[in-house]
């Protein structure tokens, strides 16, 4: 907001491009976004940017906001008692009615397929709802010591008779595409799986307009090992919502301040209302910030820069009324989460294995930066952004242990430093984003 006037985009790099804003970071959404990978709220990394927030309406008058409408993204209220058998009813009826709706289209459309619970149920809907093959898209990383999805995911799509198309992205993708993905992601997000939906969206752009995904089924049917933590008591393991920042311990802060909590304490202060379930709570809380900040940031940005569109048919507000009030049960089986998702698909995909035990799904970052430790440790650590938030010995001390440190804690951080490290350069001293990573760097 500038004076008496009000400047709105659908990107911050569109306000920054009209030369009216100073191109100067949030310091404190700085510390957030490296401890959670995004940041929460109104509240974005660029000083006198706000968010408007998903579902809210604005009423501005001579460039003041007078008033603010939001429509609730989730319904209200304790879980409902239901069985089994009905749910499963209710949950494939609002299934193929959302992935009808947001199949239609007059131009070609396919879909990411993972492998996992989510893109195997849209598929299974697609399948039925669709004529023609299906066309998906798996990403996958040859030569890495990471689980390779494909070949499971190939299996499913043979049983669905889909066009599989296998990605391969390689290491020499990530060190070229890196400072394209950072430029392209200007409300940053320090998720990892940018790397591969940035990949499979320039490899899917030559055949299709549109692509189906699976983001959201695992905040609607509760797939995430942190559902389970939140609901045990201390005493079991249980633990609050995001306790742990992603450099905790590993002293690379100038200030190891708890303020990069406030935004999730302030998101599960207002989600405990109606008589919701502590699994609701921590549902609702990552509808408010995870999702819309991180999941859909990256597939916006990682696609439209390939000038594809990606739909989401598990956030259709049809499927939000069949999954959120669902018994807490019906969700959490044990150490089973998705149950009911899960339930669904065993009965109309079976090739999937829903049940099977699978490990979560990971990018070889780590292992690729690690293999080039040395050779980035100052050159991160000079970096003005990564100067003014981060000791730089520290940084430099991180990298250059990368190989002998095999730690997953320590290669997610140097990720963090590397991405933050990229994004300033580009969107806060608006240098270009052209060259690999390393020359981006080092400014050549």
């Amino acid at each position: 907001m500038l004076g008496q006037c009000v400047l709105f985009a659908s990107e911050p790099q569109s306000l920054l491009a009209t030369g009216l804003l100073d191109r100067k970071m949030n310091a404190s959404a700085a510390g957030e976004l490296l401890q959670l990978q995004f940041t929460t709220g109104r509240r974005t990394s660029f000083e006198g940017i706000s968010r408007v927030l998903p579902g809210e309406t604005l009423v501005i008058e001579r460039g003041r906001v007078l008033e603010r409408h939001r429509r609730a993204a989730l319904p209200t209220g304790a879980p409902v008692p239901t069985n089994e058998e009905r749910a499963l009813v209710v949950l494939e009826d609002a299934l193929i009615d959302s992935v009808r709706v947001h199949q239609r289209s007059d131009v070609p459309y396919g879909m990411f397929l993972s492998g996992g619970i989510d893109s195997s149920v849209i598929l299974a809907c697609m399948a039925r709802l669709n004529d023609q093959p299906v066309r998906c898209y798996t990403a996958g990383f040859s030569g890495t010591k990471v689980r390779d999805e494909r070949e499971h995911a190939s299996r499913v799509a043979s049983a669905t008779g889909a066009d599989h198309v296998s990605v391969d992205v390689t290491e020499d993708d990530f060190w070229t595409l890196l400072p394209a993905m950072a430029a392209a992601i200007d409300d940053p997000t320090a998720d990892y799986a940018i790397v591969p939906t940035f990949k499979l969206a320039s490899v899917a752009a030559q055949d299709v307009k549109v692509v189906l995904c699976g983001e959201g089924g695992d905040e609607l049917f509760a797939g995430y090992g942190r559902y389970r933590a939140i609901t045990r008591p201390t005493w079991l393991g249980g633990r609050a919502m995001r306790a742990r920042g992603a450099l905790d311990s590993l002293k690379l802060l100038r200030s190891e301040s708890p303020e990069w909590r406030d935004g999730i304490m302030a998101a599960w202060n207002k989600a405990g209302s109606d008589g919701r379930s502590r699994l609701q709570r921590a549902q609702a809380v990552d509808c408010a910030d995870w999702l819309p900040n991180d999941l859909l940031i990256k597939l916006d940005r990682c696609l439209m820069a390939h000038s594809l569109e990606g739909r989401t048919p598990l956030l259709d507000p049809a499927i939000a009324d069949a999954a959120f009030l669902l018994p807490d049960s019906l969700k959490l089986k044990g150490r089973i989460g998705k149950y009911l998702l899960r339930a669904w698909l065993a009965k109309h995909l079976p090739e999937a294995e829903p049940f099977a035990r699978k490990r979560g799904f990971t990018v070889p970052v780590g292992e690729w930066i690690a293999a080039r430790g040395q050779q980035l440790a100052s050159l991160v650590a000079d970096q003005p952004g990564v100067q003014e938030m981060c000791n730089p010995d520290r940084v430099r001390s991180l990298f250059a242990g990368l190989s002998s440190s095999p730690a997953k804690h320590d290669g997610q951080a140097a990720w963090l430093l590397l991405y933050f490290a990229l994004w300033h350069q580009h969107h806060i001293l608006g240098l270009p984003a052209d060259g690999t990573a390393d020359e981006v760097l080092a400014g050549r």
